[in-house]
C-alpha cells in the first residue's frame, strides 16, 4: 500500500498541536489545527493519536466536464479585462432548494447583463442548468456559468471558485438564503461608484476595537456581514484571494470588509457601507443539516482567532455608526 506522503512542516505543526491539547491550552490547539487546514491538510484525532490526511476535495473529470475540489484548479479570468457591469456568485452545497429560489428570483430581477456564477455540488448543478435552458426562467439575458464541486467545500474555497469566473467589472457574494424582490444589483453598482467606498452589503456592524461587534442597520460600518457583500472586481483582484482557513462564512466576509477598507496604518481607510432598503428577503437559512452544537462554536472560534490575528491591532479600522454627507450621498446613491 502506497503512503501519503506529510511535508515535514505539517508535521511539525500536527506533533506542537499534539502538545498543545495535552496542555489543554484549547485556543493554541485551535489556531495550529486551523494552520494545517490552511495547508491543506486534515488533523484527525484518535485519542492522545492523531493522523493526517489531505483535506482538499479532489477533482474529476466525468464525460467531458469537470467537478472541482479546489479553488486553483479553476481557470481564472482576472487578468482579463471586465466584460459586463457585475457579476453574482451563488456558492452553497447540500440546500438545493434555497439555491434554486435565491438564482430564480436573481435571474428574474436582474437588469440584462449581469453574470451570474453557481459554485454547487452536482445535483443542485443539474437543476440550475434545466432552470437556465427554461427561457421563461432565466429570460435569455444573463450570462450564467455553473462550477460544479466534488464535495462540500469551505466558504473561502467555494467563494474563490466564483471569483477566478468573475467577468463583472463589480463582484457580489450573495448567501443563498436571501431572495431578491427587486433589482439589488444596481443599487449596489451605483454605490460603489464613491471611491472612498470599499463595500457595500444589506447588513454590517460596527466596532470601535475589533473586538466587540454590534449590528449597524444603514449607514458608515466596520464590516459588512455574511448575507450580502459587493466589491469591485480590481479591488478583489489586487487584494485577494480570500483567505481559505476562515470556516464561518460571517467571519470571512467581516475579514474580506475589513482588508479591503484598509489603506495602511496611519492612513486614510475606505468605508463600508450598508445599504438599509434592498429589495431583498431573509429566510432562515434550512437546506443544510445543522452541525452539532459544540462543532458549530468550535468552527466560530476558530474563525473569531483568526481574524484578530490578521487585526488585533488594528484599532484604526474600527467604525462607530455615523450619519455623515459622504454616507447620506452613498445611502442616496445606492437606494435611487
Amino acid at each position: 500500500m502506497t503512503r501519503t506522503y506529510i511535508p515535514q512542516p505539517i508535521l511539525d505543526l500536527a506533533h506542537a498541536r499534539s502538545a498543545a491539547r495535552a496542555a489543554r491550552d484549547w485556543a493554541e490547539a485551535d489556531r495550529l489545527r486551523g494552520e494545517i487546514e490552511v495547508a491543506g491538510w486534515k488533523v484527525i484525532d484518535s485519542g492522545t493519536d492523531f493522523r493526517l490526511e489531505p483535506a482538499a476535495a479532489p477533482v474529476v473529470e466525468l464525460d467531458g466536464l469537470v467537478r472541482y475540489g479546489r479553488s486553483d484548479a479553476v481557470p481564472s479570468r482576472l487578468d482579463e479585462p471586465a466584460t459586463g457591469p457585475a457579476t453574482v456568485i451563488l456558492a452553497a452545497t447540500g440546500r438545493p432548494a434555497e439555491l434554486e429560489r435565491a438564482f430564480t428570483a436573481l435571474a428574474a430581477t436582474s437588469p440584462a447583463g449581469i453574470q451570474i456564477v453557481v459554485v454547487t455540488d452536482a445535483p443542485s448543478a443539474e437543476r440550475i442548468r434545466q432552470l437556465v435552458a427554461d427561457r421563461g426562467t432565466a429570460g435569455g439575458v444573463h450570462d450564467v456559468e455553473i462550477l460544479e464541486t466534488s464535495g462540500p467545500l469551505n466558504p473561502g474555497v467555494a467563494q474563490n471558485m466564483g471569483l477566478r469566473r468573475a467577468g463583472g467589472a463589480i463582484v457580489a457574494l450573495m448567501d443563498v438564503s436571501l431572495e431578491p424582490t427587486g433589482d439589488i444589483v444596481t443599487p449596489l453598482i451605483d454605490a460603489l461608484d464613491d471611491p472612498t467606498v470599499a463595500a457595500v452589503g444589506a447588513s454590517g456592524v460596527y466596532s470601535a476595537d475589533l473586538r466587540r461587534f454590534e449590528d449597524v442597520a444603514a449607514g458608515d460600518a466596520a464590516a459588512i456581514t455574511d448575507d450580502l457583500l459587493a466589491v469591485r472586481r480590481a479591488d478583489a483582484v489586487e487584494r485577494g484571494p480570500l483567505d481559505e482557513g476562515f470556516r464561518s462564512l460571517r467571519h470571512l466576509v467581516l475579514w474580506w470588509s475589513l482588508v479591503l477598507r484598509d489603506g495602511g496604518q496611519g492612513e486614510r481607510h475606505r468605508r463600508a457601507v450598508v445599504l438599509p432598503n434592498l429589495a431583498v428577503h431573509r429566510h432562515e437559512p434550512v437546506g443544510e443539516p445543522p452541525r452539532p452544537g459544540a462543532e458549530e462554536q468550535r468552527l466560530a472560534k476558530r474563525s473569531l482567532y483568526r481574524l484578530n490575528d490578521w487585526f488585533r491591532s488594528r484599532r484604526d479600522l474600527g467604525v462607530q455608526p455615523s450619519s455623515s454627507a459622504a454616507t447620506e450621498a452613498v445611502l442616496h446613491r445606492g437606494n435611487t
